[in-house]
C-alpha cells in the first residue's frame, strides 16, 4: 500500500494553489491522477469519515448531477474512487474489497486498486478516478474534476516517446491483444508496439456479438483510432502468413514484413464447421465469430419471422438463440442431455433450458445432425437440417455453435515451435511459448498451466474473453518487469441466458460433485462445483456477488470446502484479507 502521507508530499502542492480550502486538515492527499484544475465539492449528509478498516459506502455529491463517489477504508486509511466499474457501469459499493486493497466488480470480475484507482484485472480497459477527501467545519469534501465525478473513470496514461530501441508485435485484434498493449503503456513500456489484425477493425467487445448480433463496430469499439496514434500505437490491417523466430519477422499477406524483439501472438479462435453433407455447399449457413459474420446472419433474418435452427447447446448457440428468438422461430440443436452440461451439469443446464424454452426457444438434445438439405425454393440455400434419428427442422438460415479451434494456421510447418495436438502453443506461467526467445501466446490459442483451485499446474486451454485479456496482461507485465512474480488470475466469464449468469474457477480438469444453495426454480442460486472437498468452480444467478467474492478467495487458497457449504455456510461472511 501506497502511504497517505508519501502521496501528499507528491502531489499535494501543485493542487493546494487551485483549491487551497480544501487541505486545511487532509485526510487523504490527492494522488497524481487527480487533476490540478480540481474543484471541492461537499459530501451529502455526511458529518465525519467514520469508516471502519474494510468497509465501503457510496455517498453522493453536492453540486454534481447524479455525482456519486466511493469510499474505502484499507488498513485505516480512507480513499475515495470512482463509484462505478468502468467496464459495464456495475456499482462497486456491492463488490468485493479485500485486505490488501483490490476492489471487484460484483458482476465480472474487473478489478481496481483502492488507492490508486489502476486496474489490476479484465475485463475493464479505463481506471477509476481518484479523489481527495478533507473533514472540516463539520462535514466532508470531496476534492476532483466534476466530470471524473460523473464519468467514474480515467483513461490510463498511455502517452509515450519510443526512446528505447524495441519493437513489440502483437499479432490479433481480439480480447488477448487490446489486453496486451493496453498493458504495455499503462505499465510504463516506452518502446514501439506495432498491432496487426486481420479482423479489418479495430478492436470490440466481441461478447456483444452474440449476445446481441451488434454489427456497428463502432458502437462496441473498445478504443478508437486517435486513442491508438495517441498511445504511440501502430496499427495494420493485414492477415499473418508466417514468423520466422530465427530472425525475428513476422511477414504478412500483401508481403510486409516487421521486426521484432518481442512477440505476442492472440489470434484467437476459428470457428468449427461441420463436416457433413450439405453444410459446405449450401448458403445461410453461418458461424459466428466476428462483424461480418453478424452482418450476414442479420441480413439473412431479415424483418422477421424467420425459421433459424442454431447447432450447438454451449454458451455461443444459447446466448445466439436467445438474441434470435425475438419474431422468429428457432431450436438448438444440441449432443448433451441438457445445455452446457460438460461446464455446468445436468441439473443447471436443466434450468438454463427452461429459460430459453420460456421465450419460445424448442430444443432437441441428445441429437445428432446428418445432413443440411437444400431448400425447395432456392437449391442454392439450405431449407432444413436433418437429425440422425430423421427428424427434419425447416431452417431459412443455420447458425454453426460448435467451439473454436486455435487460429495457428500460419504456424503449421514452422520448425521453431511444435503446436499440441490441439493447434495450440504450450506456455508457461508467464505466457512465454516454449522453445523460442521472446515470443508470448495468450488467449484461446494459449495452453498455460493452471494453478487455480484443482488446476495443480494441468495444462488447459480456456475460451474466455477475460481469461484472454487477462492473459494479454500478464504476458505485458512479464516483458516489463520479468523478475517480478504474480499471483495467477482467476477465469471468470459471464453469459446472458435470462437472468445473468457469472461463473469463476474450472471445471475442465474435472469435478465430481456440487453444493447448491439457494433456489434453481427461482434462478437465485449459487452452485459450487467440488473435486472431492475442494471446490473448483462457482456459478451464480441472482447472487451477486458471490462469484467476484469467490474469486478472490481462491486467489488465496481460502475458499470453504464442500461439507461447511453443504452446512450452509456463506462465503459472503469471509472477509477477504491482504495476500
Amino acid at each position: 500500500m501506497i502511504s497517505s502521507k508519501l502521496l501528499y508530499n507528491s502531489s499535494l502542492r501543485q493542487i493546494v494553489r487551485q483549491a487551497p480550502r480544501a487541505f486545511k486538515n487532509p485526510i487523504f492527499a490527492v494522488t497524481a491522477q487527480t487533476r490540478a484544475m480540481a474543484t471541492e465539492f461537499k459530501i451529502k449528509n455526511l458529518a465525519a469519515l467514520d469508516l471502519k478498516p474494510g468497509e465501503k459506502r457510496q455517498v453522493e455529491v453536492d453540486g454534481v448531477e447524479d455525482g456519486k463517489v466511493l469510499l474505502l477504508n484499507v488498513g485505516g486509511k480512507t480513499t475515495a474512487v470512482g463509484a462505478r466499474c468502468t467496464h459495464y457501469g456495475a456499482p462497486l459499493v456491492k463488490g468485493v474489497l479485500t485486505g490488501d486493497g483490490r476492489i471487484t466488480c460484483p458482476w465480472h470480475g474487473a478489478c481496481f486498486n483502492a488507492t490508486t484507482g489502476d486496474i489490476e484485472n479484465a475485463p475493464a480497459l479505463d481506471n477509476l478516478p481518484v479523489f481527495g477527501l478533507v473533514e472540516k467545519d463539520g462535514g466532508v469534501y470531496v476534492t476532483g474534476a466534476q466530470d471524473k465525478i460523473k464519468g467514474s473513470r480515467r483513461k490510463p496514461n498511455i502517452k509515450c516517446s519510443a526512446v528505447k530501441p524495441e519493437n513489440i508485435v502483437v499479432v490479433g485484434g481480439g480480447s488477448g491483444a487490446i489486453g496486451t498493449v493496453e498493458a504495455l503503456r499503462e505499465q510504463g513500456y516506452k518502446g514501439s508496439i506495432t498491432l496487426i489484425s486481420n479482423e479489418g477493425y479495430l478492436p470490440i467487445d466481441r461478447t456483444k456479438l452474440s449476445k446481441a448480433l451488434i454489427a456497428d463496430p463502432v458502437k462496441i469499439g473498445l478504443r478508437d483510432q486517435p486513442w491508438f496514434d495517441e498511445a504511440g500505437i501502430t496499427t495494420v490491417t493485414d492477415e499473418v502468413t508466417e514468423v520466422d523466430f530465427l530472425t525475428k519477422k513476422v511477414h504478412t499477406r500483401s508481403s510486409s514484413v516487421y521486426p521484432y524483439t518481442k512477440l505476442v501472438l492472440a489470434t484467437g479462435g476459428t470457428p468449427r464447421q461441420l463436416p457433413l453433407p450439405g453444410f459446405k455447399e449450401l448458403g445461410n449457413i453461418f458461424v459466428l465469430r466476428n462483424i461480418h459474420n453478424v452482418k450476414d446472419i442479420l441480413a439473412a433474418i431479415g424483418e422477421k419471422n424467420k425459421k433459424i435452427v442454431v447447432i450447438g447447446s454451449s454458451f455461443i448457440g444459447m446466448e445466439v438463440a436467445k438474441a434470435t428468438s425475438k419474431d422468429n422461430t428457432v431450436s438448438v440443436v444440441g449432443m448433451e442431455k441438457v445445455p452446457l452440461e460438460r461446464v455446468m451439469g445436468e441439473q443447471v443446464g436443466s434450468y438454463l433450458q427452461k429459460q430459453l424454452e420460456a421465450i419460445g426457444v424448442k430444443f432437441h438434445m441428445n441429437a445428432g445432425v446428418d445432413k443440411a438439405l437444400p431448400s425447395a425454393s432456392d437449391p442454392s440455400k439450405v431449407g432444413a437440417i436433418q437429425l440422425k434419428d430423421g427428424t427434419k427442422l425447416d431452417a431459412d438460415l443455420v447458425i454453426l455453435g460448435v467451439g473454436v479451434a486455435p487460429a495457428t494456421e500460419y504456424l503449421r510447418g514452422n520448425k521453431s515451435v511444435q503446436l499440441a495436438k490441439d493447434g495450440s502453443l504450450t506456455v508457461d506461467g508467464d505466457f512465454l511459448v516454449q522453445g523460442v526467445d521472446g515470443v508470448y501466446a495468450v488467449g484461446d490459442i494459449a495452453t498455460y498451466p493452471y494453478h487455480g483451485p484443482g488446476g495443480n499446474g494441468a495444462p488447459v486451454r480456456i475460451e474466455h474473453w477475460n481469461v484472454a485479456q487477462n492473459s494479454g496482461r500478464a504476458a505485458a507485465a512479464h516483458i516489463v518487469s520479468p523478475t517480478v512474480a504474480r499471483k495467477p488470475f482467476i477465469p471468470i466469464f459471464w453469459s446472458a441466458l435470462g437472468a445473468q449468469l457469472r461463473y469463476c474457477g474450472n471445471t475442465v480438469t474435472g469435478y465430481d460433485g456440487s453444493v447448491v444453495q439457494g433456489s434453481l426454480e427461482e434462478y437465485k442460486f449459487a452452485v459450487f462445483y467440488t473435486k472431492g472437498e475442494e471446490v473448483v468452480a462457482v456459478v451464480t444467478m441472482g447472487k451477486d456477488p458471490v462469484v467476484s467474492h469467490a474469486s478472490e478467495l481462491m486467489r488465496r487458497g481460502m475458499l470453504p470446502g464442500k461439507k461447511e457449504l453443504e452446512g450452509g455456510l456463506d462465503i459472503l461472511t469471509i472477509e477477504v484479507p491482504a495476500l
